[in-house]
Order: structure tokens, then C-alpha cells, then sequence
């Protein structure tokens, strides 16, 4: 942190020390969750990719060779493909626990 912190700008470093602890956090969570609770836990995940395709799309202006429209729209892309695998191992997961008769 300390070689961020010499070579790039405060406000690059206020953001990286962010991006740092939300692993570390995330990580946390993610790995002390009990089995029965992956479920609720991929339908949060969904729910936060869709934040991101609202992201990707607010970023989504100006020319069409503009750095801004291109990562938005891959951002927004991305986290289509995220959300529709999500709802779709999310399904897999709940058929599990369907008694078969």
C-alpha cells in the first residue's frame, strides 16, 4: 500500500485502500457461510451485479470511441452474463431440494 500510496494520487489511494478492504471483507463473509445458505447468498450476488449494469449504463455517454462508453458497455455486459449464470445455478440449486415423487 505504502508503494500506491508514493506513485499515484490521493484519491487513487483513498480508492484502492476501499477496493483492498472490501475483498478482505467479502472474503470473509463469503467464506464463513454455511452450505445451506449459498442460495440466498447467489441471489444477493445477482442483486449486486444488477447494480453494476446500472453503473455500466450511467457510464454509457459521450462518443462512440470514447474509453467511458467502452468500459460501460462492457461492464454492462459482463454483469448480464453474470446475473443470468447466477439465476440459473441458483435454480439448479433449489431443484436439489425438491423431492422427487
Amino acid at each position: 500500500f505504502a508503494l500506491v500510496a508514493i506513485f499515484f494520487p490521493a484519491s487513487f489511494a483513498s480508492h484502492f485502500m476501499v477496493f483492498i478492504l472490501s475483498f478482505v471483507v467479502g472474503y470473509k463473509a463469503v467464506s464463513d457461510v454455511i452450505p445451506a445458505l449459498h442460495t440466498p447468498l447467489m441471489s444477493v450476488s445477482n442483486a449486486i451485479s444488477g447494480v453494476v449494469i446500472l453503473g455500466g449504463l450511467l457510464q454509457v455517454t459521450g462518443s462512440l470511441n470514447s474509453v467511458s462508453l467502452i468500459l460501460g458497455s462492457v461492464a454492462a455486459g459482463v454483469a448480464a452474463i453474470n446475473i443470468g449464470g447466477g439465476f440459473y445455478i441458483t435454480k439448479r440449486m433449489l431443484d436439489m431440494f425438491v423431492v422427487k415423487s
